[in-house]
């Protein structure tokens, strides 16, 4: 069983690695990382982390298999 309040509001943050997680609205967003769109429920943060993040792989390993594709 949860106990996660379900009127609790989270935001979708993002860091440079175009890595996604969800975190509380009533808090600060951490150094390193920004917040896409706004506030809301975290059932659609999450649907708006499983739509836009369909590349689990850092940007930095995506950016060097590009520029070196005969190495991977």
């Amino acid at each position: 069983m949860s106990s996660e309040n379900p009127q609790a509001l989270y935001r979708v943050v993002v860091n440079d690695e175009e890595q996604y997680s969800l975190w509380p609205a009533y808090k600060d967003i951490p150094q390193g990382w920004r917040g896409v769109g706004e506030a809301d429920s975290r059932e659609a943060c999450l649907a708006h982390i499983e739509a836009v993040w369909t590349d689990m792989r850092p940007l930095s390993l995506r950016k060097a298999m590009q520029e070196n594709p005969q190495n991977h």
